[in-house]
């Protein structure tokens, strides 16, 4: 590796992969994958014996806020990965974790690089729909031997970002259905952050419909409902591709086969908690969306988003 690149990837943390490789192995190269938010994440060129390269992605937490959280993370994504081997859940493979910085200069977990990329733009966004929601409820399936640990959410009645011009008397209803405890539910293995910029797709340019998944990436794995997954795909649809595509992929889930809470005010309720909890992190999710290439995302334009999708769950029929 040239100067810069090695530069990329801290000393102890160069050291750390190089042991995890095979004999014979080096770095020859490392490039920022961009769209992470909460770590820095790059890809690693492996020069392998045979004069080929392999590739690996490096997770690493620097912002002393995810340091701070990165063990559970870490820790958890790990369990997953493992997990998910031989499942038919394309997922990474787990080469190494070092959740506690105990041999790199910072928290970081290092597994295989898959084929495919994000695909964020409008254009083929009914076929994904579809393929999102069969991927989900395929990942809703999974009975594991240990029970990730429970779901957590951290948004609050008090803590809810009302967008401005937002209609106060519809966010006053929605953060009215947030203050009442969370209905019962079956537990079944979520994702947690399953969305469109941590899905994989391989997309041939000449039909856009044949796209396949080929690896669903950034796993919190938890225990909790269905909608919980399901509702918070169906936010970030709905502010990518707008308001009807976040209302489509609920029915795109069960369609594909997917188990929804029974009652209709027990959907809302998870709905709505998923779509307030994106009012709080409507900058930081937009950004990455922008340096994606979907440059009319402002942080505005999301919020008037948020506020149609919120006004949309509302009003939609009991």
């Amino acid at each position: 590796m040239n100067h810069d690149e090695a530069a990329a990837v801290r000393p102890l943390t160069l050291a750390w992969v190089s042991r995890h490789l095979e004999a014979g192995e080096r770095i020859v190269k490392a490039a920022a994958l961009h769209g992470g938010i909460t770590a820095e994440m790059r890809r690693l060129t492996i020069g392998t014996r045979d004069g080929g390269t392999r590739d690996l992605v490096l997770r690493t937490y620097v912002d002393p806020f995810y340091v701070e959280h990165a063990e559970g993370g870490l820790n958890g994504e790990a369990g997953a990965l493992t997990l998910l081997t031989g499942t038919g859940v394309l997922a990474p493979s787990l080469v190494a974790v070092d959740p506690t910085a105990t041999q790199c200069e910072f928290p970081s977990l290092l597994m295989t690089h898959l084929a495919g990329r994000t695909v964020l733009d409008d254009q083929g966004v009914e076929t994904r729909v579809r393929l999102l929601a069969r991927q989900l409820v395929a990942i809703h399936a999974l009975r594991p031997a240990e029970r990730p640990r429970k779901y957590v959410t951290l948004t609050t009645a008090d803590t809810v970002v009302v967008p401005k011009g937002a209609d106060a008397a519809v966010w006053t209803a929605a953060i009215d259905v947030i203050r009442k405890p969370a209905p019962p539910y079956e537990g079944r293995f979520l994702h947690r952050d399953f969305q469109p910029g941590n899905v994989l797709f391989d997309v041939p340019p000449s039909n856009p419909e044949d796209a396949r998944i080929t690896g669903v990436v950034d796993w919190a794995p938890s225990w909790g409902p269905a909608d919980l997954d399901v509702a918070h795909c169906s936010v970030n649809l709905a502010l990518l591709h707008g308001p009807a595509w976040g209302m489509r992929f609920a029915e795109a889930y069960e369609e594909a086969g997917g188990v929804l809470a029974a009652t209709a005010s027990e959907r809302l309720y998870w709905r709505v908690r998923d779509a307030l909890a994106a009012s709080e992190e409507v900058r930081s999710v937009s950004q990455p969306w922008r340096e994606a290439g979907r440059a009319e995302l402002t942080t505005r334009a999301v919020e008037e988003r948020l506020d149609a999708y919120v006004t949309a769950l509302m009003d939609a029929p009991g």
